[in-house]
């Protein structure tokens, strides 16, 4: 989280009147903060009085710990995020607010980023960053992939499902909603039932001339990562000719490009999912690429190669989320799986060759992974020769007010 924002210090600050309000004046329901602070998410801290009759998602008007009106957002009060600020400002914003949220975000995607043209795969509406905090929505061809982490977005997306297909061309919709977070939000699981069992259970997409099988039901999430777009497409510029080991493919992105677009002469997929192995290797028929598969753990796997000897021109690891917590203490053995398992994948990279390694742990920072990511190449006496740092794309936008919702992180190297 941002540090909040505080009003200045000194003798000048000290002395200056408070504006005197009366919360009765105020429009119903409403909320005030106890801080200054833009931040979308408002944590029990941040929150202050809250009118009596406000009730669990409800949309109120937000205002500052001086009584002035600071925006509007979704109330909860059993949820932990209590408030959700979706519009911040000092002039009234009514629901309608959401209709135009909407249409700004599928905008950006059609009209600004034109993706329609490389894919019918993509990230339709990104939470905080297009201002829906608590939603996000993934594109798979005439399918809308939904997940709700609030009370007040699940009881509105009934209604908003019409105008995103109008918007999207899309026909059908699967609203997930994760269980634990359900039942603390207070949201039905009752309320989709019939939304998701008119939509189809797999969907096959296209990505830069890549076809992929989304399976809702068996895979991670969404089935399918939107983030890693122009990653995937990018690895092709590194792969003609050459040997590639793709360790934690999930359903074989990355290896695909590599040997689709990018002309690779040998592929390795590696991943400890047995479902994610059968689907990256449905995917490779799709495509009709032959591709290595291996059901194994990435740090077992690496180690036996060591011992046989093995090396690639090219290294992709794009491991799971390890890093779960903010706390120190208790993300160390987050932290220590990221360096021992870059340490055995840089192993692997002949001299010369190319190392790409990711990281999706959002409270792993940038400058802190590509710390862990040198002390395992030193380690072995190698050096990487950065050439570039890259995240998801351009549909998943983040809001300057919630730098924090940055995720994914890409490293490019040499390795000399």
């Amino acid at each position: 989280m941002q540090p909040e924002s505080k009003q200045p210090s000194g003798p000048s600050s000290a002395n200056k009147a408070v504006p005197e309000y009366d919360r009765a004046t105020w429009p119903k329901p409403w909320a005030q903060l106890k801080y200054f602070t833009f931040q979308p998410a408002i944590f029990p801290r941040l929150l202050g009085h809250v009118s009596s009759d406000a009730r669990p998602g409800d949309w109120v008007n937000v205002y500052d710990k001086n009584g002035r009106l600071a925006g509007a957002g979704l109330f909860n009060p059993r949820a932990k995020i209590p408030l959700r600020v979706v519009a911040h400002g000092t002039e009234p914003v009514s629901e309608a607010y959401f209709e135009l949220a909407i249409r700004r975000a599928v905008a950006l995607r059609r009209e600004v980023f034109k993706l329609d043209e490389h894919t019918d795969a993509y990230r339709l509406i990104n939470s905080d960053g297009d201002g829906l905090s608590g939603l996000t929505i993934d594109r798979y061809a005439d399918v809308l992939f939904c997940e709700v982490y609030s009370l007040g977005i699940a009881l509105r997306l009934p209604a908003w499902l019409p105008l995103l297909h109008e918007l999207a061309g899309t026909k059908f919709a699967r609203v997930s909603v994760d269980h634990d977070l359900g039942s603390l939000e207070g949201i039905r699981p009752s309320t989709f039932n019939e939304t998701n069992a008119a939509a189809p259970r797999t969907v096959k997409i296209r990505e830069h001339g890549v076809r992929y099988e989304v399976d809702f039901a068996e895979g991670h999430k969404t089935g399918f990562f939107c983030d890693q777009r122009e990653n995937r497409r990018a690895i092709a510029r590194f792969t003609p000719g050459a040997r590639v080991l793709d360790l934690c493919c999930y359903t074989g992105g990355f290896s695909l490009c590599a040997k689709v677009l990018g002309g690779a002469a040998d592929v390795t997929s590696v991943d400890l999912d047995e479902v994610a192995i059968a689907q990256a290797k449905r995917n490779a028929n799709l495509n009709q690429a032959r591709l290595k598969f291996v059901h194994a753990d990435a740090f077992a796997y690496v180690r036996q190669m060591q011992q046989n000897g093995e090396s690639w021109d090219v290294v992709v690891l794009d491991p799971p989320k390890f890093i779960f917590t903010r706390d120190e203490h208790g993300n160390w053995e987050g932290r220590q799986k990221y360096e021992d398992l870059n340490q055995l994948a840089i192993s692997l990279v002949r001299p010369g060759g190319i190392f790409v390694t990711c990281s999706c742990s959002g409270l792993l920072s940038l400058e802190d992974f590509e710390e862990h990511v040198i002390r395992g190449a030193h380690r072995l006496n190698r050096r990487l020769q950065f050439f570039d740092r890259t995240g998801p794309g351009p549909d998943h936008p983040v809001y300057s007010n919630c730098l924090e919702s940055r995720y994914l992180k890409v490293l490019w190297a040499r390795v000399v």
